[in-house]
């Protein structure tokens, strides 16, 4: 039996917008490495259950405003962006943790940021360059609320929630381009694991490639 494929980094952040296959990745993917796999979700979650609206008025804003639908999809987009940055404190002492306490970790979310892995205490030579990230793009909304009904059946067509998570996904990407972080196509999916171990082992090859070919290269 084979063991644990070979890694040199300690904190692999998968990013990308609702909807583009992030969990149905970051599961095998954190076997195929031998480590323990974080889900940005469970933390907003545990925030939520300590702090109040009044002292996070970010991190509870679906809970105060529950209809995302009565808002046009460039404000939430912008939203989406200002919750994430408020959990980035609680982001940025998770990978300290790791870091500190040499633990490797797989952290997948919607709320994950290039900026995140870009900033300079995490991809500078303090830590030896040991964060690697990169973000999962569906940049169609026909096929993101084709996976949403394949996903949630019971809750029927979701376009608008389609569209929202594809706007939000074009931000992601071309903020982790301008980072020079990988972007990498969720389809083909039969090759989508593939893909993103070669990304993940070879980030330098991959960022000397055209966008294009980051995306779709195998």
């Amino acid at each position: 039996m084979n063991g644990p494929r070979e890694r040199d980094w300690q904190v692999l952040l998968l990013g990308g917008a609702s909807g583009t296959g992030k969990s149905q990745l970051s599961y095998p993917l954190a076997r195929r490495y031998g480590v323990p796999l974080v889900e940005v979700d469970d933390l907003v979650l545990a925030v939520q259950k300590m702090t109040t609206p009044d002292q996070q008025p970010m991190l509870h804003y679906w809970d105060t405003h529950p209809d995302p639908g009565s808002i046009p999809v460039p404000d939430v987009v912008e939203l989406q962006i200002a919750i994430a940055e408020a959990l980035r404190p609680a982001l940025d002492a998770v990978v300290g943790n790791h870091l500190e306490t040499d633990t490797p970790v797989v952290i997948e979310g919607d709320y994950l940021l290039p900026a995140l892995a870009a900033q300079d205490f995490f991809a500078g030579q303090e830590v030896g360059h040991r964060v690697r990230a990169v973000f999962l793009h569906e940049p169609d909304p026909d096929q993101l609320a084709a996976n949403y009904l394949r996903r949630e059946p019971e809750r029927g067509q979701q376009r608008t929630r389609a569209q929202i998570s594809a706007r939000y996904g074009d931000w992601l990407a071309g903020s982790a381009e301008a980072h020079g972080i990988p972007v990498l196509a969720a389809r083909p999916w039969a090759t989508a694991l593939e893909r993103l171990s070669a990304v993940v082992d070879h980030p330098r090859e991959r960022r000397l490639s055209t966008s294009k070919n980051i995306l779709k290269s195998v």
